[in-house]
C-alpha cells in the first residue's frame, strides 16, 4: 500500500505536523533562551520610570542603617536601559550619584559621583563584582536584564510564590562577572522574577535575592515593593523598598548624561 493510500500513516504525519517545533526538539538550552526572550519582551514599552527607594543595610548582628534614594530609568531601543540613582539621606552620602548605561553586548558603562571628593569615578569592568555603596548588591546587579548577557539552561518547573515558575540557570558571558552562574525562578504567567540564587567564582552559594509585593502598572509592567538580598557567606543583607513608581514621565537622554552627574541632586 502506498503512503498516500495508508490512512494510518496520514493521520500520524498530520499529528506530527500539528505539534509545535519547540515541543519536538527543544533542548534545555534552547528552552532557557526562549523563556529569557519572552520575559524580556513581556516588559517592553515602559519608556521611562521614576521611583523612591530606601536601601536598608543590615550587618550580621542585625544592626541597620537606612539610605534614601531617588531613581530614574530610561528604556533605550536597541540597547540596554539607562539609570540614575541619587542619594538624599543620610548626610554622609547625600549628593552621591550613580549612573549606569547597560549594554546587551560588552561591558556596561558606570560612573559614581562622590561629593566629598567632588569628582566622577568610572567603575572599571574588572571591578563590577564589588559592593555598591556598602550594600550586598554588586555593581553588576544594578544593570538592566539583557538576554545577550547570559547563556541559559532550563532546569525544571517548580511551585513558587508567584504560582508555578520556570527554574533556569544563567551563565554570565562577561569574564569579569563575579558569578559563575545564577539560578532564576520566573513565574509562567507574567514572567516576573521571584528568586535569584548567585554562585561565586568558586561555584559556592553566595547570595539569594527575593522579590515581594508585586504591583501592576500601566496595565502591563510589574514592579516589586521589596527586594531582599541575603549574603550567605557574610550574614549581611540589604533590603530595597520601593514606592511612588511613575512611568512615562518624559525623561530623555539628556537626563542621563555623565557630564551633568555632579548636578544630579
Amino acid at each position: 500500500m502506498s503512503l498516500l493510500n495508508n490512512p494510518l500513516k496520514s493521520i500520524l504525519i498530520a499529528s506530527i505536523i500539528a505539534v509545535p517545533a519547540t515541543a519536538l526538539a527543544e533542548t534545555a538550552e534552547e528552552k532557557g533562551l526562549r523563556i529569557a526572550k519572552e520575559a524580556k519582551a513581556s516588559d517592553l514599552g515602559w519608556q521611562d520610570m521614576q521611583a523612591q527607594m530606601n536601601m536598608i543595610l543590615r550587618n550580621k548582628q542585625g544592626q541597620e542603617s537606612v539610605r534614601e534614594i531617588r531613581m530614574k530609568s530610561l528604556e533605550v531601543d536597541g540597547d540596554g536601559d539607562k539609570s540614575l540613582s541619587v542619594f538624599d539621606k543620610p548626610r554622609d552620602v547625600k549628593g552621591t550619584a550613580f549612573l549606569s548605561f547597560s549594554h546587551p553586548i560588552g561591558a556596561d558603562d558606570q560612573w559614581l559621583y562622590l561629593p566629598a571628593l567632588k569628582r566622577v569615578k568610572r567603575i572599571a569592568s574588572r571591578n563590577k563584582s564589588g559592593p555598591f555603596m556598602g550594600s550586598e548588591f554588586a555593581y553588576e546587579d544594578l544593570s538592566s536584564f539583557e538576554v545577550e548577557k547570559y547563556t541559559y539552561k532550563y532546569l525544571q518547573d517548580e511551585a513558587c510564590e508567584g504560582g508555578n515558575c520556570y527554574v533556569i540557570e544563567q551563565y554570565p558571558v562577561d569574564k569579569n562577572s563575579g558569578y559563575t552562574r545564577r539560578v532564576v525562578w520566573i513565574d509562567e504567567g507574567e514572567y516576573r522574577p521571584w528568586k535569584i540564587e548567585f554562585y561565586d567564582r568558586k561555584n559556592s552559594a553566595l547570595k539569594t535575592l527575593t522579590y515581594h509585593g508585586y504591583k501592576e502598572y500601566e496595565g502591563k509592567h510589574w514592579r516589586p515593593d521589596l527586594m531582599k538580598m541575603v549574603n550567605h557567606q557574610t550574614g549581611k543583607s540589604t533590603d530595597l523598598t520601593w514606592n511612588s513608581y511613575r512611568f512615562k514621565t518624559g525623561l530623555t537622554d539628556g537626563d542621563f548624561n555623565k557630564n551633568t552627574l555632579k548636578r544630579a541632586r
